[in-house]
């Protein structure tokens, strides 16, 4: 359960953030913690989310939430990067996942079926394409619904 506070958090976390040239990606506060945990996740839109990001990030947070009364007493700050994606969503992660296995999940039938795996070829604006033993499929982005990393492939 998302606590009441995250959209209130986030309304503040994304202009620092957008100032910094970096995007919030999540937020959870565990409250359940003492001190309870503020944890912004953060990633750079220009390349790999470093250290240095996650400490301005953390400093110029922490500036805006002191001159705020949103949390009351004592918590901690986290500022952290999602890591590595589970779901391609962006031009980088694809270009990133290239040889990686997929898995492509569709909303309407495409050749008659709605789930592919195999490993990412490419995108372009009109398919994705994956490679099933040498041979290339090409799946209309119009049809997919989301393109997964297989955690669960064995060598393709």
């Amino acid at each position: 359960m998302t606590h009441p506070l995250i959209p209130e958090l986030l309304d503040l976390a994304t202009p620092v953030a957008s100032a910094l040239g970096l995007e919030v990606v999540g937020a959870v506060f565990q409250t359940s913690k003492s001190p309870p945990i503020l944890r912004i996740d953060i990633r750079n839109p220009q390349g790999d989310t470093s250290l240095s990001d996650c400490e301005q990030m953390s400093r110029e947070l922490e500036t805006a939430l002191d001159a705020t009364d949103l949390i009351a007493g004592a918590y901690v700050l986290e500022i952290s990067s999602p890591g590595v994606p589970n779901e391609l969503t962006t031009d980088r992660e694809f270009t990133s996942f290239k040889g990686f296995p997929v898995v492509v999940t569709a909303h309407t039938p495409h050749q008659g079926k709605t789930l592919w795996s195999g490993r990412l070829q490419r995108r372009d604006e009109q398919n994705v394409y994956l490679s099933q033993k040498g041979k290339t499929i090409a799946i209309p982005r119009q049809a997919i619904a989301t393109v997964q990393l297989d955690d669960h492939a064995e060598a393709m």
